[in-house]
This record gives structure tokens, C-alpha cells and sequence, in this order.
């Protein structure tokens, strides 16, 4: 046998493949493995929907404490700063600042402006309702993708479906436990707001309801370990978590899982700005409506960063981090549809699937052997190595395996052979014509090439096609699919050609209906 440039790149691709398999096969701890999906190991599948209302009510908030840190940091006195059916209100208590903050409003896209004299009434436009919640939703399906990813979990599936749901599928979620987990972290708003405490009336804050501290522009919130303890707070926050650039779970000095966050240079400004006019004063910092803490401003904070502490686990204070690295949900999801996928529906889908790949490999492995002799046993070998490839690239980058995935593998089975039929026909064609073994072998591969390249091609594109549009069992398929077709064109036009070349000497001496099961006269 010698050795060929060919077949040294099939050697390289058969036992690389079998190699970057194996992990997979015999599922070991170490090495890339492919990662079975939803349908096959079992999981969590929900539907989600969007809180618009929430939306819209958390874009006035931004935009009033814009306007609030625009008159602090100009010296305009304004009163009456309030949130009311989502419009904001205030009056300026000086006519020759109100150039200034009609200057800056015209700068906010999407505002509707109604002045009486200096009183202002500040609501959002039609058009950017709908642009807000169109954002909320896209926002909700980057958010809750970022948080399973970073969270660790392999191949999670989060899409829009429809105009106003959102499709989550998590696969290898299988204790009731780990359910709640994730539910709560994708569930989790994550919204951290740092919010001034009304000095003034702090302490009636118990003999207040919720209506009359609202006519004061203040709300009422509890306390994230203490139901029962109350804050009164100004209903603007001073800013909120947008402006966070990191967020990581740290250590207090009685060794308690704290959570440390960092504030870009905006937000570091602000917060500098804010400590520095209140020393003395209680700030708040408050997630998803519970005060965590409320400590008193003893200097000027720069450096833009801050400390969340409210008895967390380690693991509660990794999930909040989590949430406020991939950001806050600007609209609350609401779960409409939760189903549990058990992993015996998975394995009846294994099982079904691996017969089915086993039957159609057999039949075709003989089918070529019958037919083509020899020259067909090239061709199972070429079968056999890209099957191990198709499982080697998988778990390389980690791709998900789907049920139509494995479908795809089954439908590669067949397809994988196929360039090689067209190349034992054209050699077969050659070969009765009286062509020699060499040149009928040469020839037969560059009169097929066409073909070959013809028929892949159209079928890659349409792969690809199906992966850009289709959502993720589709993919799935289509992945398959795909590098199907490369190893395939690997295999079948690459390897057997080396095998071919390096197999010449004796198949020109060897009877030719052995190798190519034709007989020719003569020979």
C-alpha cells in the first residue's frame, strides 16, 4: 500500500474522528461531548408572556430621574416631582429655567409635553408605547438567554414566539429543585434601584398608606428580610440598575456572601454627585421592591461601585448576580404554559432513532457491497468515517443533539454514499467502454465532480437556510445536516479517491467485476 496525500488526510479525519467520539459514546467526564436537547434527555419547556404595563411604567421612572438629576446638577428648582397615570409632573419654581429644561426635554425622543405656565405634565407618545414594549420583549428574550448562559446551562432555547410570547426550552432540568431555580432566575426582574429615604417623614412611614405617600411623590417599601419593616422612599430613584457594568458575589467581614457592583461612568457620576449633597442622609438600595439595606451616607462615594448584603446564600447571591450582569427585565415575564419533559420520553426517541440509523447503515453498508464489490466496501469505509466525524464536530463545538437532528444523521447515512454511487457509475461507464483501470478511476472522479458539487451545494444552501429562519428542533436538523454534507465530501470524494491511489498496483492485477462488480470483455 503507499501512502498519498489523500489518504493521509482520511487517516487523520477517521481516527481523529473516532478519537473526539468517544467522549461521546461511552460518555466520560473528560473531552467534548455532545449535549443531548430537550427531546432526548427531557427538561423544562414554558411559555412566557411580557407585563407591557410594567414596561412603560419603568420608562417614565428613568425618564423622571433623568429630569430630577438634570435640575440637581444645574441648581433648577423644581416641586412637586411626581408619577401619576404614567405621566411625570412638576413645576418650576423659576421662569428663567425654563429654556434650560425645555432644551433638555426636546432632546428625549417620543415625549408629549403640556406646559400651564410653568407646571409640566410629561407623558410618552403612541408611537413610543409601542416602541417600548416592542423593546421590552426583544429585551426579556436577550436578558433570559444571557442569564441561562451565563448560568452555565448547555443550549438553552429562548425565543420570541409570536408578537407577545416568548418560548423557553431547558434541557437536563430533572429534580423539582432545579426547576425552581430556574424558573426564579428567569422570572427574577433583577431591577436594583438606589432610592433616597424621605428624612422628613421616615418616621410616620406606619401610620401612612400607600395614597398619601404618593401625594408626597413617595412610595412604600418592605424590607428583603423583615416584612414587617417599612421605608418610606422618594418614588424617583437617584439610579437605577441600567447603569451597571458588573455585578459578582463577594465576602463581608463576618464572612457572609455579599454581592459587589460596579456602575459605569454615568452612573459613578451620579451616585458621586448624590453622596456628596447628602451626607448624613439615608440612601436605599432596593432590588425588585424589597429595601436591602439603608445605611447612612457618611462621604462622598466615588469610584462607582456599591455593596448589596441581605443574608443571601452563596448561591441565591450567584443567581442575583447573575441577573444583574445580563441586565435588568424592563417588564416583568409572566408564565402562562409550564410543561416538565421526563427523560423516558427522550429515551424511546433515542431508541427509535438509533434503530432506525442502525437498520438504514446496514441496509446500505450491504447494498453497496452487493452492487459495487470491493469498491463498495471503499465506499462503507468512507460511510463508517464520516459518521464519526459528524459526532466529532458536534461535540467539538458543543452543538446540541435534537431528535431531527438524529434524524438528519439517518438521512446522512444515505446521502453520504450517494457521491460515491456517481463516482462508481462513471468509472463503471469508462470501464466498458475499454478505458484502464487508472484512468477509468481517474476520469470516473472528474467526470462526477459536477454532479457531486452540484447536488451538495443546493443542499447546504437550503441547510443553511433552514438554520437562519428555523427555530430550534429545525436547527437542529439543519446543523446535522451541514456537516453532514462536508464530512461527506471529505469522505467520499477525498478518502476513498486516496484509497484508490494507494490500492492501484493491486487492483489493476485483481479481476475488475471483484472490485466494481461489472464484467468486461477481455479482462
Amino acid at each position: 500500500m503507499k501512502l498519498n496525500y489523500r489518504l493521509i488526510i482520511f487517516i487523520i479525519a477517521l481516527f481523529g474522528g473516532i478519537a473526539l467520539s468517544i467522549p461521546s459514546f461511552l460518555n466520560t467526564k473528560e473531552g467534548p461531548k455532545i449535549t443531548l436537547g430537550l427531546d432526548l434527555q427531557g427538561g423544562l419547556h414554558m411559555l412566557l408572556g411580557v407585563d407591557y404595563d410594567k414596561a412603560v411604567e419603568s420608562k417614565v421612572k428613568s425618564i423622571a430621574s433623568s429630569i430630577k438629576y438634570f435640575a440637581d446638577n444645574n441648581d433648577i428648582l423644581i416641586d412637586g416631582l411626581k408619577i401619576k397615570d404614567k405621566s411625570i409632573t412638576f413645576t418650576l419654581l423659576d421662569s428663567d429655567d425654563e429654556p434650560k429644561i425645555d432644551k433638555m426635554l426636546s432632546k428625549i425622543d417620543g415625549l408629549n409635553v403640556k406646559k400651564d405656565g410653568l407646571k409640566y405634565e410629561i407623558s410618552l407618545t403612541k408611537k413610543e408605547i409601542k416602541s417600548v414594549k416592542e423593546y421590552a420583549i426583544n429585551q426579556a428574550v436577550d436578558t433570559i438567554r444571557n442569564r441561562l448562559d451565563q448560568f452555565g446551562l448547555a443550549e438553552p432555547t429562548v425565543a420570541k414566539q409570536g408578537k407577545d410570547k416568548i418560548l423557553v426550552e431547558v434541557p437536563g432540568i430533572k429534580t423539582p429543585k432545579e426547576e425552581q431555580r430556574i424558573r426564579k432566575l428567569i422570572a427574577k426582574a433583577a431591577h436594583l434601584q438606589l432610592m433616597a429615604v424621605d428624612e422628613d417623614r421616615a418616621a410616620k412611614v406606619y401610620q401612612m398608606s400607600l395614597k398619601e405617600a404618593a401625594e408626597y411623590g413617595d412610595v412604600i417599601l418592605s424590607d428583603a428580610k423583615n416584612s414587617a419593616r417599612k421605608y418610606l422612599l422618594k418614588e424617583i430613584p437617584i439610579l437605577d440598575g441600567s447603569m451597571i457594568t458588573d455585578a459578582k458575589v463577594g465576602f463581608d467581614r463576618n464572612n457572609q456572601p455579599v454581592i459587589d457592583f460596579t456602575l459605569n461612568s454615568q452612573g459613578a457620576q451620579i451616585f458621586a454627585d448624590f453622596t456628596a449633597k447628602n451626607v448624613g442622609k439615608h440612601l436605599a438600595i432596593v432590588l425588585d421592591n424589597k429595601v436591602y439595606s439603608a445605611p447612612v451616607i457618611r462621604e462622598r462615594i466615588g469610584g462607582g461601585s456599591g455593596q448589596i448584603s441581605g443574608g443571601f446564600s452563596v448561591q441565591e447571591a450567584h443567581d442575583v448576580a447573575i441577573a444583574l450582569r445580563s441586565g435588568a427585565l424592563l417588564a416583568p415575564v409572566v408564565l402562562l404554559e409550564k410543561r416538565s419533559i421526563g427523560p423516558s420520553l427522550g429515551a424511546d426517541s433515542i431508541k427509535s432513532s438509533m434503530i432506525a440509523l442502525i437498520s438504514g447503515f446496514v441496509i446500505v453498508v450491504l447494498f453497496m457491497i452487493v452492487y459495487y464489490g470491493l469498491s463498495g466496501l471503499v465506499a462503507d469505509i468512507a460511510l463508517i468515517a464520516n459518521l464519526f466525524l459528524i459526532i466529532a464536530i458536534m461535540a467539538l463545538f458543543g452543538a446540541t443533539l435534537t431528535l431531527p437532528g438524529m434524524a438528519g444523521i439517518v438521512l446522512t447515512v444515505g446521502m453520504a454514499v450517494d457521491a460515491n454511487v456517481i463516482i462508481n457509475e462513471r468509472i463503471r461507464e469508462l470501464l466498458r467502454e475499454g478505458v484502464s483501470i487508472k484512468k477509468a478511476i481517474e476520469q470516473g472522479y472528474k467526470n462526477a465532480m459536477s454532479a457531486i458539487l452540484d447536488a451538495n451545494i443546493t443542499t447546504l444552501i437550503a441547510a443553511i437556510v433552514l438554520y437562519a429562519y428555523g427555530t430550534g428542533p429545525i436547527k437542529g436538523f439543519a446543523i446535522t445536516m451541514s456537516i453532514g454534507i462536508l464530512a461527506s465530501m471529505l469522505t467520499a470524494i477525498v478518502g476513498t479517491h486516496g484509497i484508490y491511489e494507494s490500492l492501484m498496483p493491486k487492483i489493476e492485477k485483481s479481476n475488475i467485476y471483484s472490485w466494481f462488480g461489472i464484467k468486461v470483455k477481455g479482462k
